[in-house]
């Protein structure tokens, strides 16, 4: 299968032609019911390597591009779906190489763009089972881990440890040999094993554990709150310097549950009020102001029966997909631990002391003092 038109070197590693497939479709001329049929897989690869919901719609629109290009050109695509998988992967190999230096410039906790309500489990896994096992590398604390990896390390080890395609389809996907594949999906592995989160594996306990924390925060109840907390529980808020979040995670029980609590409380004060939804594959909760607005997303980990990990996105950037965002929570420039610069009223500097030694003594009504 040959490359699209425009798809450079950067977007096709080793320069590697796309490869061939199956299930190819009787007609050449893909119409919008073989886009949606394919829609899934494409926004499930990009959305899992990007950790953003913009940028998976852009990635996945381009390849769609790259593929009625190539129809209309005469190529002969023989399989459609293998075609989009590879355009996609390749855009978002490229798309990760180009955005690390932003990544690197984020302010505070960088935590991914959130999903409602696992809308991608179900198209990409029809067995419960399944389901679950998508859900949790959905979850944000598996997508910041991904942040470890190099982006071909996450292509490799999403396509085989999430997609379940074998290393000879992944060498022709990622241009890679497949001993290749093998040693990198190797090293990947051990880099997540490392820090794997952990999921409760009863779904009925986890929700159970899920609405007795809204209860409780809802109620102010710090004791039972502090019961259903692990005691090196964690609270990450991601406000990319734009939202009202803690540069630094808040860890232990008893700072966590104060700090929701007090959340709380000033919630009520706003009139703001709180949605439980799933987050990513996990239960949490939609934010929205007294005008309907969103103003933050809540994802719990929940394992052993306790909350492990309290993760909220205030940064209105990465809520925009949910609708109006709220301006209740933006930072302004007075909440900045820097001043604007040049300063509006300068000045002078204080002069510099040239021993440490005490200055002489004021004496009341002393001109020359």
């Amino acid at each position: 299968m040959p490359t699209p038109p425009e798809a450079g070197p950067q977007d096709t590693p080793e320069g590697q032609d796309m490869p061939e497939g199956q299930d190819m479709p009787q007609s050449q001329d893909m119409g919008a019911a073989d886009y949606l049929q394919f829609r899934p897989l494409m926004f499930s690869i990009a959305y899992r390597m990007t950790g953003s919901v913009s940028d998976a719609e852009d990635i996945v629109q381009e390849a769609f591009l790259r593929l009625t290009r190539a129809l209309r050109d005469g190529a002969q695509v023989t399989l459609p779906k293998a075609y989009l998988a590879t355009v996609t992967t390749r855009l978002a190999i490229s798309h990760l190489r180009s955005a690390r230096v932003r990544r690197e410039a984020y302010v505070g906790a960088w935590l991914p763009e959130p999903i409602i309500e696992g809308g991608l489990a179900p198209a990409t896994a029809p067995d419960p089972a399944e389901r679950a096992e998508m859900s949790d590398s959905l979850s944000m604390a598996f997508l910041v881990l991904l942040e470890s990896l190099t982006p071909t390390e996450r292509a490799v080890f999403l396509l085989h440890e999430v997609f379940s395609y074998d290393y000879a389809e992944i060498a022709e996907i990622t241009g890679k040999s497949e001993p290749n594949c093998r040693q990198i999906f190797a090293r990947a592995r051990h880099h997540i094993d490392e820090g794997k989160p952990r999921f409760e594996a009863s779904r009925e306990q986890r929700d159970e554990v899920a609405r007795r924390f809204f209860d409780a925060v809802g109620g102010g109840d710090i004791n039972n709150l502090l019961d259903l907390l692990a005691p090196d529980v964690v609270m990450v808020g991601d406000g990319g310097g734009k939202g009202l979040a803690r540069p630094e995670p808040t860890h232990g029980a008893e700072r966590v549950a104060r700090f929701l609590i007090g959340l709380f409380r000033r919630a009520q004060k706003e009139g703001t009020y709180g949605q439980p939804a799933l987050v990513n594959g996990q239960p949490g909760a939609v934010v929205y102001d007294a005008e309907g607005r969103v103003a933050s997303v809540f994802s719990l980990d929940i394992a052993d029966g306790q909350v492990q990990a309290v993760r909220s996105v205030v940064n209105p950037d990465k809520l925009q997909h949910l609708g109006p965002t709220s301006d209740l929570y933006l930072r302004q420039d007075r909440d900045l631990p820097w001043r604007s610069w040049p300063p509006t009223s300068p000045r002078r500097p204080r002069p510099r002391r040239l021993s440490r030694a005490s200055p002489p003594p004021r004496t009341r009504g002393c001109a020359s003092c």
